[in-house]
Protein backbone atom coordinates (compact mmCIF):
# COMPACT_ATOMS: atom_id res chain seq x y z
CA UNK A 1 0.00 0.00 0.00
CA UNK A 2 1.55 3.55 -0.99
CA UNK A 3 1.97 5.36 2.05
CA UNK A 4 -0.15 8.71 2.85
CA UNK A 5 0.07 12.01 4.14
CA UNK A 6 -2.40 13.32 6.50
CA UNK A 7 -4.09 16.49 6.40
CA UNK A 8 -2.39 18.96 8.81
CA UNK A 9 -5.07 22.31 11.00
CA UNK A 10 -1.93 24.03 10.19
CA UNK A 11 -0.43 25.03 7.27
CA UNK A 12 2.38 22.55 5.70
CA UNK A 13 5.39 25.14 6.62
CA UNK A 14 4.20 25.15 10.59
CA UNK A 15 4.00 21.57 11.81
CA UNK A 16 6.46 19.21 12.61
CA UNK A 17 6.60 15.89 10.19
CA UNK A 18 6.16 12.47 11.71
CA UNK A 19 7.22 9.42 9.99
CA UNK A 20 4.66 6.35 11.51
CA UNK A 21 5.43 2.95 10.63
CA UNK A 22 2.44 1.17 11.37
CA UNK A 23 1.23 -1.83 9.41
CA UNK A 24 -2.40 -2.17 11.31
CA UNK A 25 -4.75 -0.24 9.87
CA UNK A 26 -6.39 0.86 13.01
CA UNK A 27 -3.57 1.45 14.98
CA UNK A 28 -2.42 3.46 12.50
CA UNK A 29 -6.03 5.28 12.11
CA UNK A 30 -5.60 6.23 15.72
CA UNK A 31 -2.06 7.28 16.26
CA UNK A 32 -2.57 9.32 12.60
CA UNK A 33 -5.51 11.76 14.28
CA UNK A 34 -3.83 12.03 17.54
CA UNK A 35 -0.55 13.00 15.93
CA UNK A 36 -2.51 15.37 13.46
CA UNK A 37 -4.30 16.97 16.28
CA UNK A 38 -1.43 18.32 18.08
CA UNK A 39 -0.68 19.47 15.01
CA UNK A 40 1.61 17.67 12.80
CA UNK A 41 1.74 16.47 9.63
CA UNK A 42 2.01 12.46 9.80
CA UNK A 43 3.84 10.06 6.89
CA UNK A 44 2.05 6.66 6.65
CA UNK A 45 4.57 3.68 6.25
CA UNK A 46 3.73 0.23 6.49
CA UNK A 47 7.09 -1.46 5.89
CA UNK A 48 10.58 -1.07 6.84
CA UNK A 49 11.21 -1.05 2.87
CA UNK A 50 8.99 2.19 2.60
CA UNK A 51 9.50 3.58 5.60
CA UNK A 52 13.52 3.87 4.86
CA UNK A 53 12.78 5.30 1.34
CA UNK A 54 10.34 7.98 3.44
CA UNK A 55 13.45 8.85 5.36
CA UNK A 56 15.91 8.80 1.87
CA UNK A 57 13.21 11.20 0.31
CA UNK A 58 12.59 13.61 3.46
CA UNK A 59 13.35 14.76 6.72
CA UNK A 60 11.52 13.47 9.67
CA UNK A 61 11.43 15.78 13.00
CA UNK A 62 10.46 12.39 15.03
CA UNK A 63 10.10 8.89 14.10
CA UNK A 64 7.25 6.45 15.52
CA UNK A 65 8.14 3.08 14.81
CA UNK A 66 6.20 -0.33 15.56
CA UNK A 67 9.31 -3.02 16.61
CA UNK A 68 7.81 -5.91 14.29
CA UNK A 69 6.87 -5.15 10.78
CA UNK A 70 6.24 -7.64 8.17
CA UNK A 71 9.74 -7.21 6.40
CA UNK A 72 12.05 -6.68 9.56
CA UNK A 73 12.21 -5.29 13.07
CA UNK A 74 11.54 -1.11 13.61
CA UNK A 75 15.12 -1.81 15.17
CA UNK A 76 16.60 -2.05 11.73
CA UNK A 77 14.92 1.30 10.89
CA UNK A 78 17.77 2.86 12.63
CA UNK A 79 20.76 1.01 11.98
CA UNK A 80 20.13 1.11 8.11
CA UNK A 81 19.89 5.37 8.43
CA UNK A 82 23.15 5.13 10.18
CA UNK A 83 24.43 2.75 8.05
CA UNK A 84 23.85 5.47 5.30
CA UNK A 85 24.53 8.64 7.27
CA UNK A 86 21.52 9.20 7.10
CA UNK A 87 20.74 11.67 10.59
CA UNK A 88 18.44 9.96 12.98
CA UNK A 89 15.85 12.24 14.63
CA UNK A 90 14.61 11.44 17.76
CA UNK A 91 12.66 8.03 17.42
CA UNK A 92 9.73 6.16 20.12
CA UNK A 93 8.95 2.79 19.42
CA UNK A 94 5.92 1.33 19.95
CA UNK A 95 4.56 -2.80 20.87
CA UNK A 96 2.34 -4.96 22.36
CA UNK A 97 4.61 -7.29 24.16
CA UNK A 98 5.46 -5.97 27.96
CA UNK A 99 8.72 -7.83 27.45
CA UNK A 100 11.25 -6.18 29.74
CA UNK A 101 14.21 -7.13 27.54
CA UNK A 102 12.83 -6.34 24.25
CA UNK A 103 12.07 -2.94 25.55
CA UNK A 104 15.54 -2.89 26.69
CA UNK A 105 16.54 -3.79 23.36
CA UNK A 106 14.84 -1.27 21.76
CA UNK A 107 16.19 1.40 24.04
CA UNK A 108 19.30 0.02 23.09
CA UNK A 109 19.04 0.11 19.64
CA UNK A 110 18.62 4.03 20.06
CA UNK A 111 14.94 4.67 21.06
CA UNK A 112 14.16 6.99 23.31
CA UNK A 113 11.24 5.87 24.75
CA UNK A 114 9.00 2.49 23.93
CA UNK A 115 5.33 3.02 24.06
CA UNK A 116 3.15 -0.15 25.21
CA UNK A 117 -0.09 -0.77 23.30
CA UNK A 118 -2.72 -0.54 23.64
CA UNK A 119 -1.78 3.60 24.53
CA UNK A 120 -4.18 5.79 25.34
CA UNK A 121 -4.67 9.41 23.33
CA UNK A 122 -3.31 11.24 26.25
CA UNK A 123 -0.45 9.15 26.74
CA UNK A 124 0.36 8.97 22.62
CA UNK A 125 0.25 12.60 22.98
CA UNK A 126 2.01 13.76 25.34
CA UNK A 127 4.74 11.22 24.74
CA UNK A 128 4.97 13.02 21.11
CA UNK A 129 5.01 16.56 23.03
CA UNK A 130 8.03 15.66 25.00
CA UNK A 131 10.23 14.48 21.59
CA UNK A 132 8.48 16.84 18.85
CA UNK A 133 9.90 20.68 18.50
CA UNK A 134 7.89 23.69 19.87
CA UNK A 135 5.82 23.88 16.69
CA UNK A 136 3.45 21.04 17.87
CA UNK A 137 1.66 23.72 19.70
CA UNK A 138 -2.41 23.45 20.03
CA UNK A 139 -4.24 25.01 16.92
CA UNK A 140 -5.71 28.07 17.15
CA UNK A 141 -9.27 27.88 17.63
CA UNK A 142 -10.84 29.93 14.88
CA UNK A 143 -8.82 29.70 11.32
CA UNK A 144 -10.31 32.91 9.41
CA UNK A 145 -8.76 32.11 5.79
CA UNK A 146 -9.72 28.18 6.12
CA UNK A 147 -13.02 29.23 6.72
CA UNK A 148 -13.63 32.01 4.33
CA UNK A 149 -12.02 29.54 1.89
CA UNK A 150 -15.11 27.37 1.67
CA UNK A 151 -17.29 30.13 2.13
CA UNK A 152 -16.02 32.06 -1.26
CA UNK A 153 -14.84 34.83 0.91
CA UNK A 154 -18.10 35.87 2.41
CA UNK A 155 -17.05 37.24 5.90
CA UNK A 156 -20.45 38.34 6.79
CA UNK A 157 -21.52 34.82 5.93
CA UNK A 158 -19.10 33.45 7.85
CA UNK A 159 -19.88 35.58 11.16
CA UNK A 160 -23.45 34.86 10.88
CA UNK A 161 -22.63 31.33 10.76
CA UNK A 162 -20.13 30.94 13.59
CA UNK A 163 -22.80 32.90 15.72
CA UNK A 164 -25.30 29.75 15.01
CA UNK A 165 -22.30 27.48 15.36
CA UNK A 166 -21.94 28.55 19.03
CA UNK A 167 -25.67 28.64 19.33
CA UNK A 168 -26.15 24.87 18.74
CA UNK A 169 -23.11 23.93 20.05
CA UNK A 170 -24.19 22.97 23.98
CA UNK A 171 -26.75 21.46 22.81
CA UNK A 172 -24.11 19.02 20.54
CA UNK A 173 -21.74 18.58 23.24
CA UNK A 174 -24.37 17.45 25.38
CA UNK A 175 -25.00 14.65 22.56
CA UNK A 176 -22.01 13.92 22.22
CA UNK A 177 -21.01 13.19 25.90
CA UNK A 178 -24.30 11.23 26.97
CA UNK A 179 -24.05 9.15 23.56
CA UNK A 180 -20.66 8.13 25.07
CA UNK A 181 -21.66 7.66 28.33
CA UNK A 182 -24.04 4.69 27.32
CA UNK A 183 -21.55 3.84 24.37
CA UNK A 184 -23.93 4.29 21.67
CA UNK A 185 -21.26 3.94 19.19
CA UNK A 186 -23.82 4.74 16.01
CA UNK A 187 -25.42 7.88 17.59
CA UNK A 188 -21.98 8.99 18.68
CA UNK A 189 -20.52 8.61 15.32
CA UNK A 190 -23.06 10.91 13.64
CA UNK A 191 -22.56 13.45 16.13
CA UNK A 192 -18.91 14.04 15.55
CA UNK A 193 -19.56 13.61 11.80
CA UNK A 194 -21.99 16.54 12.02
CA UNK A 195 -19.72 18.46 13.93
CA UNK A 196 -16.51 18.18 11.83
CA UNK A 197 -18.36 19.44 9.28
CA UNK A 198 -19.45 22.30 10.76
CA UNK A 199 -16.22 22.59 12.02
CA UNK A 200 -15.12 23.19 8.44
CA UNK A 201 -17.63 25.65 7.54
CA UNK A 202 -16.39 27.78 10.05
CA UNK A 203 -12.98 27.41 10.96
CA UNK A 204 -13.03 25.96 14.48
CA UNK A 205 -9.76 24.34 14.31
CA UNK A 206 -8.84 23.52 17.73
CA UNK A 207 -12.12 21.40 18.18
CA UNK A 208 -12.02 20.01 14.48
CA UNK A 209 -8.88 18.49 15.47
CA UNK A 210 -10.34 17.14 18.80
CA UNK A 211 -13.24 15.62 17.36
CA UNK A 212 -10.89 14.13 14.66
CA UNK A 213 -9.02 12.43 17.34
CA UNK A 214 -12.41 11.39 19.22
CA UNK A 215 -13.95 9.88 15.64
CA UNK A 216 -10.33 7.59 16.08
CA UNK A 217 -10.80 6.80 19.36
CA UNK A 218 -14.10 5.99 20.11
CA UNK A 219 -15.08 6.06 24.06
CA UNK A 220 -11.46 7.01 25.03
CA UNK A 221 -12.25 9.43 28.39
CA UNK A 222 -9.00 11.67 27.48
CA UNK A 223 -10.14 12.52 23.56
CA UNK A 224 -13.62 12.90 24.67
CA UNK A 225 -12.19 15.20 27.64
CA UNK A 226 -10.27 17.49 24.67
CA UNK A 227 -13.52 17.33 22.57
CA UNK A 228 -15.00 19.31 25.53
CA UNK A 229 -12.54 21.14 26.48
CA UNK A 230 -12.08 22.48 23.01
CA UNK A 231 -15.85 23.36 22.90
CA UNK A 232 -15.88 24.81 26.48
CA UNK A 233 -13.40 27.44 25.17
CA UNK A 234 -15.09 28.42 22.51
CA UNK A 235 -18.52 28.94 24.31
CA UNK A 236 -16.41 31.41 26.54
CA UNK A 237 -15.94 33.73 23.02
CA UNK A 238 -18.96 36.09 22.76
CA UNK A 239 -20.48 35.77 19.30
CA UNK A 240 -20.51 40.06 19.91
CA UNK A 241 -16.74 39.91 18.44
CA UNK A 242 -18.17 38.49 15.08
CA UNK A 243 -20.01 41.65 14.52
Amino acid sequence: MTPTVSASPLSPSMAPRVLLVEDDPASAAFMTAVASALPARVHLAETLADSEAACQQQDFDLLLVDANLPDGAGADLLRRLRARGKPVPPALAHTADPDHDLHAHLRAAGFSEVLLKPITAAALREALRRHLPSGSRPPADWDDAAALSVLGGQSAHLQAMRRLFLTELPQQRQRIVQAAIHADIPALRAELHRLVASCGFVGATRLDAAVRALQAALLDPDALRAVESAIETLLEESPDQFD
